[in-house]
């Protein structure tokens, strides 16, 4: 059968394709796809993280974890360690501090509310001073709410830079979702609940609150 000019073509363009090395037909990227979808980085991922364990766990835990301020007082009287044995958590070695999930009801006697670091002191205990700081932020210093969740270990993120993002997410999950008093709020009485970190029984106590309302 002779050759014609459009059969010599096309078997010259066949063969011309075969001779390319490393030649790979990739098929056209599907419209519908996500391909164009940017990672998340460690803090969004973190902030997310939290954002999570505030609206499904966080609740619970602390249902089911908070100890009041006088129980709590009275064992710390006996010393730290039988507090934290009956109603703390400690992660890591025992070198490290107690944290505690605390509810506490009191007048506030104290406040800064123009500062970044703002705050809140309460009476707890009926003798006119303050002896729990609520840390309202936006800087919320500390590691408490963190290091208070039995539910999460350092061995279940990458490195402690992923962890102490973590902490920071939710500090700022903390401060974000408190109701402040809109008055001035020395005088008023409030139920809080939080978490803190003991390093030593007469250590004053700084609470992380999680939850601030009047009785």
């Amino acid at each position: 059968m002779p050759m014609t000019p459009a059969l010599t073509a096309l078997l010259a363009g066949t063969l011309a394709l075969a001779l390319l090395p490393g030649c790979k037909i990739v098929p056209d990227a599907d419209p519908s796809g996500d391909a164009g979808a940017v990672p998340l980085d460690d803090d969004q991922r973190m902030a997310a993280l939290a954002a999570e364990i505030f609206d499904d766990r966080l609740p619970g835990y602390v249902a089911e974890h908070a100890v009041e301020a006088a129980p709590l007082r009275a064992l710390l009287a006996q010393g730290l360690d039988a507090a934290g044995t009956a109603h703390g958590i400690r992660p890591g070695s025992e070198g490290s501090p107690w944290n505690f999930v605390l509810r506490a009801e009191g007048e506030v006697v104290g406040a800064d509310l123009a500062s970044r670091a703002a705050h809140l002191d309460l009476d707890t205990d009926g003798d006119g001073q303050g002896d729990l700081t609520l840390q309202l932020g936006p800087v919320i210093r500390g590691t408490a709410l963190r290091d208070a969740l039995d539910f999460l270990t350092f061995t279940d993120f990458r490195d402690q830079i992923e962890y102490a993002k973590l902490a920071r997410a939710l500090n700022d999950q903390a401060h974000q979702r408190l109701s402040l008093p809109a008055d001035d709020p020395v005088g008023q009485r409030l139920i809080v609940e939080g978490a803190m970190t003991l390093p030593a029984a007469d250590a004053p106590w700084v609470l992380v609150p999680t939850s601030l309302a009047a009785p």
